[in-house]
Parts: structure tokens; sequence; C-alpha cells
């Protein structure tokens, strides 16, 4: 009797414990089913963005992913035309975020974009820094003796480059400082140059000098002396979701994106 007793006690806890693996095997598929669907219907939007957008897109997209919980982003930063030559060859790319209009352009021409997206978004203005302890104090210097290195964005493919270059062709001081310009890959590059007394001056955008406490801004580009700085946007055809790259894209112009765009030195380009 005694033995009959250990037996069915026996096979009693292995039928329970049988029970609580089967429940634990169910209740891990259905934690895996939930966590899969999730994943699923999770969406994740690639943004090329220039560079000299990063921290306001940044603070921009940390909204709109806590009003979107269901959107994450990742940024690709850079200068906007080795970010468009990079679309142009196949990037995964959902959004762009252009410092000029040629980049979009030739992508627009390439029929790389969903062309009704496009928007003029923002404007900035350019302007020269020096190091906070520098003497300089105008453009016209640039030429002097005291400034060796004059830090730049490689016009060809940074349109803060182009506009930097246009401004001193403008001013008549391009042929006496090109031997001393230091091009650089972005604009942030350039900042960067300046900030840590690696070059003597540099040409930047308003808004980058307003990132660093370690430069000053000596003036600003006078009006007329480079194009118009426009940044547009769009949502690229080869995208992953379109449905989430235009509904972000039309995101950036709502009052909430803009006024953290002012907060950053931007204007809008409807302004």
């Amino acid at each position: 009797m005694l033995r009959q007793r250990r037996e069915m006690n026996q096979r009693l806890h292995a039928h329970c414990a049988g029970w609580r693996r089967l429940r634990a095997g169910l209740l891990l598929a259905l934690v895996c089913a939930l966590s899969a669907c999730r994943t699923q219907h999770r969406t994740v939007l690639t943004v090329s963005v220039a560079a000299s957008l990063g921290d306001a897109i940044q603070e921009v997209e940390a909204v709109y992913q806590r009003e979107h919980p269901d959107v994450s982003v990742r940024n690709n930063f850079g200068s906007s035309g080795t970010l468009a030559q990079q679309i142009e060859h196949g990037a995964p790319v959902d959004v762009f975020l252009s410092a000029a209009a040629e980049p979009m352009d030739e992508l627009e021409a390439r029929g790389l974009i969903i062309a009704e997206t496009r928007r003029n978004l923002l404007r900035n203005t350019l302007v020269l820094v020096a190091p906070r302890d520098s003497t300089l104090h105008s453009f016209q210097q640039l030429a002097g003796e005291s400034v060796r290195t004059i830090a730049l964005g490689d016009p060809g493919s940074v349109p803060a480059g182009r506009y930097g270059q246009q401004t001193l062709a403008a001013l008549h001081l391009l042929d006496a400082v090109r031997a001393k310009l230091v091009l650089a890959g972005d604009v942030r590059a350039v900042l960067a140059y300046v900030a840590t007394g690696n070059a003597d001056a540099g040409i930047v955008y308003a808004t980058d000098a307003l990132v660093s406490g370690k430069v000053r801004v000596v003036a600003a580009a006078p009006e007329g002396t480079h194009d118009p700085i426009v940044y547009p946007e769009a949502a690229i055809r080869s995208g992953r979701n379109e449905a989430g790259a235009r509904t972000f894209a039309e995101y950036l112009s709502t009052p909430t994106a803009k006024a953290i765009f002012v907060k950053h030195g931007f204007t809008m380009a409807s302004q």
C-alpha cells in the first residue's frame, strides 16, 4: 500500500511538473508572438540629413517619436552632396533633408524623390567664425598675414563651402586666400577645426556657430554675396515605407517642429 501511494505521488508530481512546463512554454510562445507582432507593426524610417541640421532634427525626432511610439527614426548625417550620391547609388533612405537645392534637384531629375512631397523647409545665414580669443573682425582681414588657415567645406559636396566660396569671390578675396583654405567634409568639421584652434577662421552657418562656446561670430556674409540658403526636404521613392515617410515629412512643417527649428536659429522657408 505504501509503495502504491509513493508511485501515485510520483505520477501526480510528474503530471504537475509537465503541466507547469507546458504552461511556461505556452506563456513564452505568447510573449514571443506578441513581441513579433509589435516588431512587425513598428515603422523604422531612415532619414538622411545635412550635418548642419543635426541638433535640431534630433530634437524634432524625439518629440515625433513620443507622439508616434510605433516609429523609430535612424539618421544618416553628412554633406548634402554626399548624401545625395548615396541615394543615387541605392542607399535605403526614406526622407532626405538637404542644405541646398542642387542635390535635391539632381535626385528629382533622376526620378528618385516623390516630387509632390518636396518643399523648401528652412533658411539659414552664413557667418565667418574664429576662436574666441582671435582679434579677427572682418572678412577682409582673411587676406592678412595673421590668418594662416581658413576652414571651408569642400565646395564640391558641401553647400556651406560653396556658399562660402561664392562670398569670398564676391568680396574679391578668393584668389588672395586660396592657398590658406583647408577643405572639410561637412560644415560641422569646419566648426571643429576652428573650435580646436586648428584653423584661424572658418565659414559656417549661423546655426552652427551657436553650437560651440569656443568660437565667436566675426561677421555675417553680406547679403547678395551668395545664393539663398534654403533647406529642401522630400520623401525618397525607393524608401521602404512611403506612408511613414510622407507623414514624417509633413510633420516637419508643423508648429511643434517649427518652434524647435527656430530655437536652433533657423527660419522657416515660408517666412
